[in-house]
């Protein structure tokens, strides 16, 4: 039997602040790996106006603010700790950004493949050399940042395949989702998920040692609870409180009902954390509160075919 060590974390949204904390854990824990489920840049552009006179202009919570060109790089980096992505622009290019669909997809997309450029440069700096930092982008990450996690020697991209740990520990991961109201770049009908989770799956040598990785959660679970929406994206209300429902996937379950790998990781709802058991599977969602700075994982020991150590950890 092979035992390993590794923190599995999920949705960080581009929260530097986080993403530093959960690199920085490879040492503190003395880790085999380091397992990120998805969701790993921003979604909000905060637009930095240059102005005639030279100067330029942001709002921020409602604060506007006038800078100096020296500025901006500080004002940029307090952008990114709030998990937004800054952006320079002017008042004509931001109308046609508003105007014109396909521009802000490319601004967009460019701006967070430069979010990850940037955190891939931290992995050899504050991660061992031991520890492995394995990579599956999520349902809200753009296809154009997979080509660098791929190219970078210092990551396993994860994305429908199996990542072999050591000679037993297998990570089957997909970073998709079933639909969002939101229509985001990575999510498929239920059908389409059975299809990518079923070939990813079919790479596994022995389930009684297998990981997945799936950053959804499966169906009717507790850990997919999310509020219900109007057709105008507000919660629906009950008691006064939001009503939740199960969001997750159904495939997501099924596949772990099939299969029963030791382990199933998840992510993608951040208010449902917490851990279950379908069949001999325990399954977790860590949860997420990239937009306080605060890293939640689970810290996990596997030992052959037995979990030796499950602990979920914030700060």
């Amino acid at each position: 039997m092979v035992k390993v060590r590794f923190l599995f974390s999920t949705d960080l949204h581009g929260s530097e602040v986080v993403w530093r904390k959960f690199l920085n854990s490879g040492k503190i824990f003395d880790l085999d790996a380091l397992v990120i489920s998805g969701d790993m840049t921003g979604k909000l552009i905060i637009p930095i106006f240059k102005q005639a006179d030279g100067t330029y202009k942001a709002t921020l919570f409602g604060e506007e603010t006038i800078l100096k060109e020296g500025d901006l790089p500080e004002y940029e980096k307090k952008i990114r700790k709030l998990s937004y992505l800054p952006y320079r622009t002017t008042s004509e290019e931001a109308a046609k950004i508003q105007q014109d669909e396909d521009l802000r997809e490319k601004v967009f997309e460019g701006l967070q493949i430069n979010v990850i450029k940037e955190w891939l440069k931290l992995v050899p700096e504050k991660v061992p050399k031991k520890c492995r930092v394995i990579l599956t982008p999520g349902n809200d990450d753009v296809l154009a940042i997979d080509d660098l996690i791929r190219a970078d020697k210092n990551v396993t991209y994860g994305e429908e395949e199996v990542v072999s740990l050591d000679d037993e520990h297998e990570f089957a991961c997909c970073g998709w989702s079933n639909p969002t109201p939101w229509h985001t770049p990575r999510e498929c009908s239920e059908e389409e998920m059975m299809q990518k989770l079923e070939r990813t799956v079919a790479k596994v040598k022995n389930f009684e040692t297998a990981v997945f990785c799936f950053h959804c959660p499966p169906y009717d679970s507790q850990i997919d609870l999310a509020p219900k929406l109007n057709p105008d994206l507000t919660p629906v209300y009950a008691h006064g409180k939001p009503l939740m429902i199960p969001v997750g996937s159904k495939s997501v379950r099924t596949i772990i009902e099939k299969y029963q790998p030791l382990i199933s990781l998840h992510g993608h709802i951040h208010e449902s954390s917490g851990y279950l058991k379908i069949g001999r599977t325990q399954c977790v969602n860590p949860g997420s509160e990239y937009g306080e700075g605060i890293l939640r994982a689970y810290l996990v020991e596997l030992d052959g075919q037995k979990i030796t150590r499950l602990q979920r950890l914030e700060g």
